[in-house]
């Protein structure tokens, strides 16, 4: 790694000011997942259309997928084009689920404003460690830092967990005090990638655990909670890719509206990843199948982008409430 590059002369912020905007006014900032161009010019222009603060993220998955030098330019690019687009929107770059000391370290040199340590899958004692860890060195340089209490299941690039560990809300400040974090994810019923519930016919959804989101709002009052695998999986997406060729049977998330209720509480973050996924691959899926002589890049990819900034908008206005908070 070569030398040290903090966020700020690339335009970024940390998550400190924004979310305590969001906790005050009852909605969270959207935390969408990239990997690639066409993402992240959705991302942006959806973003400055309806005037919201976003966060940009990024697994390790896909930092090695981009190149972490690429990656920091795009960062770079992202917060230009806002401003071409007429709006200085303020854009956090976050490492989501980071697993190891070294890895925050790398992305806090490298440029990153924002960084998670995921412990959860170590004892209370060991995730407590690690976090105070990535937090004292991450506090040096004014970047925030994201922990996780409780286990999420359910798949998402390199993070894998067969069952869901709710949060022990008895936990929470203890874990808090001791840290330092700046926010903290919490297990409440939501699960990584598009496969979230497994139902049989005539199920449907259980809906979110408010009650534990209720008691660590009340142990930790004002504090930033994070909510993960909380993408709706669009049915109209899953039908277009069955319809195409797919084979994502029954593909289920979290209803929009307990969303909009968590959002309207101490939730003031809320990650999206499988949504936009779903929605790029249908429409390119859509793309290819009614046009077989196409082989333009741009052409597909700019169908799934289009769809993408529509998915963006829909969210930050009606579900997450962050739209005209910038």
């Amino acid at each position: 790694m070569g030398d040290f590059i903090s966020y700020k002369e690339l335009g970024l912020v940390n998550s400190r000011a924004i979310f305590k905007k969001a906790v005050a006014g009852g909605y969270a900032i959207p935390a969408y997942n990239f990997n690639n161009l066409e993402q992240l010019q959705a991302i942006i222009v959806a973003c400055v259309e309806t005037k919201s603060p976003v966060i940009i993220q990024v697994s390790n998955g896909a930092r090695n997928y981009a190149n972490e030098t690429m990656l920091r330019h795009m960062a770079t690019g992202a917060v230009q084009m806002a401003k071409e687009l007429g709006a200085d929107i303020p854009i956090v770059l976050h490492l989501d689920h980071g697993d190891s000391f070294e890895l925050c370290k790398s992305c806090i040199d490298s440029g990153f404003s924002s960084v998670m340590i995921d412990g959860s899958h170590l004892s209370f004692a060991e995730n407590i460690a690690l976090t105070k860890q990535v937090v004292d060195y991450a506090h040096q340089y004014d970047v925030t830092v994201e922990g996780e209490l409780g286990v999420l299941a359910g798949i998402e690039d390199d993070v894998v967990a067969e069952e869901s560990t709710y949060t022990q809300p008895e936990e929470v400040e203890e874990f808090v005090k001791k840290t330092g974090v700046d926010s903290l994810a919490i297990s409440i019923g939501t699960s990584h990638g598009a496969f979230k519930f497994k139902l049989k016919e005539g199920e449907s959804v259980p809906p979110l655990r408010f009650d534990i989101l209720a008691e660590c709002e009340q142990r930790i009052p004002g504090f930033p909670i994070v909510l993960h695998g909380a993408s709706s999986v669009v049915q109209e997406y899953v039908a277009l890719i069955n319809q195409y060729g797919g084979h994502l049977d029954g593909a289920v998330g979290v209803p929009e509206d307990q969303l909009r209720k968590a959002a309207a509480s101490a939730v003031c973050k809320i990650n999206i990843d499988s949504d936009g996924r779903l929605a790029m691959t249908a429409k390119v899926r859509e793309f290819l199948a009614n046009n077989p002589n196409e082989f333009d890049p741009r052409k597909f990819l700019g169908a799934a982008r289009n769809e993408l900034i529509s998915l963006i908008k829909h969210k930050n206005e009606t579900v997450l409430g962050s739209a005209g908070k910038a």
